[in-house]
């Protein structure tokens, strides 16, 4: 075990063991071996980790600095995230099966969030209201909530801190990362970087461990103001729960069965591609996995071809090594509901048209095969059970007015795609389709300027763009008497 990670948590600027040296291994999920081992938090943990905040946030040294100042702290921290890409891509690809292409390529650009923020820091202001009442004079201002508690899950878990941390802190914010339990060495790789961003300690705590009690303590404790959660709808439901003992504020993104609709009009290697990329990419682990296809009658055939020759040649191997093109599933777990579910969904009369098992050479791992099933009707179960994985289930319609019908049928609202070259069809569509962002002729696309954020199961609350540095934020009315008059008698109506 000499060669096992040994990683400790961020509190109040010090590196700390978990209490009583609690611990959890783990393991990569290309090799199945273990290969870190990371604190589990306990409740006393999570509170000093809080009662840091709220002191950096109170009385602390972020307390007395300027929202210019906060701006210019995320751009160091920007370009350290940016300089330090390698080793946190590396970091994640080890931990979480996702390709180093893609990790390297993302914490890179996630400096980009921070750069957003940083500008945005000086930026938030109130108003001056023209009230209704004489000699008055009324102001508004926005001042920052105070401790935010943000919960990250494993997959895209720096682009993910950086959506939650970087609007948190330039509204002047501290805040308490959580780690998820699959996955958290990034994480607390990246938190070496705050302190050489000039960031005071106490303002960037992250801890690590399981959902109870750290996730439980975490988002109960009556010092946190804000809860900022990405995961599932189950664990998303108990956060609320949580959250009636603080009363905070709560935004919540979460899972996703995301409808990718191609009609017959559509160009078919460019349909093609986004469908590859909004389920193959990144092993199908995606919130916004474009995971059901509704093809138009008139294409399906020859679409589904010309798919499966693209998905047949994907290389699934090692996702540290350039050439390979799709990693392993980030848990054992999910490769287990999605055996059980591919079974179910042929037990229901889906038929496999490609994939549908473990590879045979890479049995160490927990790979699974790109994996396409054409279900008979909307009614099979694997048509709305979010997967986590590279496994597409495909239906054939007939027309607009038919696929809407079926696109939201569905307890998910994340994303969707929509790929026709009618420019009115795209925008009836877009208008007609219950989810929280709608592609069109394109997928799985992101910027720091743009909102993200579901309808239904898929959560509620928006993350990214200039609204979110107010949402980390409340409004205070001030009320300013001009009058040279003494206040009148309050008993006296005039």
């Amino acid at each position: 075990m000499s060669d096992v990670r040994q990683y400790q948590m961020l509190i109040d600027g010090e590196w700390i063991d978990a209490e009583g040296n609690r611990r959890f291994d783990s393991v990569n999920p290309a090799t199945g071996a273990i290969w870190a081992s990371v604190p589990d938090a306990s409740e006393r943990d999570v509170d000093r980790a809080v009662e840091a905040a709220w002191r950096a946030f109170s009385t602390g040294a972020w307390s007395k600095t300027n929202a210019t100042e906060r701006g210019r702290c995320l751009r160091r921290l920007g370009d350290l995230v940016a300089g330090h890409s390698e080793e946190l891509g590396r970091t994640e690809t080890i931990d979480t099966g996702k390709l180093f292409k893609e990790t390297r390529w993302q914490a890179a650009y996630i400096a980009e969030y921070f750069h957003y923020y940083a500008g945005l820091a000086d930026k938030v202001h109130g108003d001056t209201l023209p009230i209704d009442k004489p000699n008055l004079m009324v102001l508004t201002t926005r001042e920052p909530l105070g401790v935010v508690a943000a919960v990250v899950p494993w997959n895209s878990q720096l682009f993910l801190t950086a959506v939650k941390m970087a609007p948190a802190l330039a509204a002047g914010n501290t805040v308490v990362l959580k780690a998820s339990e699959h996955a958290s060495a990034a994480m607390l790789e990246f938190g070496q970087l705050i302190a050489e961003a000039k960031i005071p300690p106490g303002v960037v705590n992250i801890i690590s461990g399981l959902s109870e009690p750290c996730g439980r303590a975490l988002t109960s404790h009556p010092r946190v103001a804000r809860i900022s959660f990405t995961g599932g709808p189950e664990t998303a439901r108990h956060i609320v729960r949580n959250s009636a003992e603080n009363l905070a504020e709560v935004s919540l993104e979460l899972g996703g069965k995301s409808p990718v609709i191609v009609f017959d009009d559509a160009d078919i290697d460019s349909a093609c591609n986004g469908v590859v990329a909004g389920i193959f990419g990144a092993s199908g682990q995606s919130c916004v996995a474009g995971s059901r296809l509704y093809l138009q009658e008139g294409i399906a055939d020859r679409f589904l071809e010309r798919l499966r020759e693209i998905a047949a040649q994907i290389r699934i191997g090692d996702p540290l090594a350039e050439h390979t093109q799709m990693g392993p599933l980030a848990t054992r777990g999910q490769l287990a509901k999605i055996e059980a579910e591919v079974a179910r969904a042929q037990t229901q009369g889906a038929t496999v048209l490609l994939g549908g098992r473990r590879p045979q050479q890479l049995a160490a791992g927990w790979f699974y095969e790109p994996t396409i099933i054409e279900c008979p009707d909307q009614k099979t179960t694997i048509m709305d059970t979010e997967l986590f994985g590279p496994v597409l289930s495909v239906l054939r319609f007939r027309g607009e007015e038919e696929v809407v019908s079926l696109a939201n049928d569905s307890v998910y609202g994340l994303a969707a795609g929509i790929f026709t070259r009618d420019s009115a069809r795209s925008l009836r569509m877009s208008k007609a389709i219950r989810a929280g962002i709608v592609w069109v002729n394109t997928y799985r696309i992101v910027s720091p300027i743009a909102q993200f954020g579901g309808f239904k199961n898929s959560g509620y609350g928006r993350e990214s763009g200039m609204q979110a540095i107010y949402d980390y934020t409340r409004v205070k009315t001030i009320w300013l008497n001009t009058s040279s008059e003494p206040m009148s008698n309050p008993f006296v109506m005039r």
